[in-house]
């Protein structure tokens, strides 16, 4: 009989919550952009902060993939 993991969750729900994490941090990078161009009355800060969220989802990714491969090592 396989013994339980007891580090904690699955690879597979850590990395299913990823894909939350990542579409929660565009959702609020966009949301914040909306709310700044409507405030300013401008129309870049909406497409500025969204592309930033991207960026700064696809590291937290990355980033969290390195940690899990090094945790297998």
């Amino acid at each position: 009989m396989p013994k339980a993991n007891k580090k904690g969750p699955s690879k597979f729900l850590r990395f299913t919550s990823v894909a939350f994490q990542m579409g929660g941090t565009i959702f609020l990078g966009n949301y914040l952009g909306k709310w700044l161009d409507a405030k300013y009355d401008k129309d870049f800060w909406e497409t500025t902060i969204t592309l930033l969220s991207v960026f700064a989802s696809m590291y937290l990714v990355i980033s969290q993939v390195i940690k899990v491969s090094k945790e297998d090592d």
